[in-house]
C-alpha cells in the first residue's frame, strides 16, 4: 500500500480549541490546561481511507483572527484547511470564516471544513443554529468537542476524503 502524505493547517482564532483537537485527533487525549501555540506545531496521524493509507501532516498555526506574512507562508503546500470556531464566542465564527478567504486568496481554493467546536459546553453556545446553517451553504460543519472527542474523527475524516 503507497502512503500518500496531506498538509492540513489548522486556522482559528485564539483559544478555539485548535491544539486540543489536534492533540484528541493524533493522541486521543485531552488536558484542559490552555497553552498558547507560539508561530505553528507540526504533528502527524497515519489514516487509512478506503484502503489507502494516509499520512496528514497536521500544521497547527498559532491563534490570530488575521494572518500576516509569516502565518501566510505556512499554509504554502497546504492540501485542506481545518477551520475551527468556538461556539461560546460568536466572534470566532467570522474570524474563522475571515482567515479562510484570506487563505484561499493565498494559495487558491483548497478543501476546507469548519470544526464548531465546544459542543460539550452547548448551553454556553453564542454560534447559533441559523448562523451554522448559513455556513453549512458553503462549508462542512461539525460541531465538535475536544473534550470528548464528539465530531473530531468525522471532520478529520470528511476533510481527507477531499483531499485524496
Amino acid at each position: 500500500m503507497i502512503e500518500k502524505t496531506r498538509k492540513i493547517c489548522m486556522l482559528g482564532d485564539f483559544a478555539v480549541g485548535k491544539t486540543s483537537l489536534v492533540a484528541r485527533f493524533v493522541t486521543h487525549a485531552f488536558s484542559d490546561k490552555y497553552l498558547t501555540t507560539v508561530g505553528v506545531k507540526i504533528d502527524t496521524r497515519l489514516i487509512s481511507i478506503d484502503e489507502q493509507s494516509i499520512k496528514l501532516v497536521l500544521w497547527d498555526i498559532a491563534g490570530k483572527n488575521a494572518l500576516d506574512g509569516v502565518k501566510l507562508s505556512y499554509l504554502r503546500g497546504a492540501h485542506g484547511l481545518i477551520l475551527v470556531a468556538d461556539g461560546t464566542r460568536e466572534a470566532t465564527l467570522k474570524s474563522a470564516l475571515f482567515l479562510l478567504n484570506q487563505a484561499r486568496t493565498e494559495i487558491g481554493s483548497v478543501p476546507a471544513v469548519l470544526m464548531a467546536n465546544k459542543f460539550d459546553r452547548i448551553d454556553d453556545w453564542e454560534i447559533t443554529p441559523n448562523a451554522l446553517t448559513e455556513v453549512r451553504k458553503s462549508l462542512s460543519v461539525f460541531e465538535s468537542s475536544a473534550s470528548t472527542g464528539e465530531g473530531v474523527d468525522a471532520a478529520f475524516s470528511s476533510l481527507t476524503r477531499r483531499v485524496l
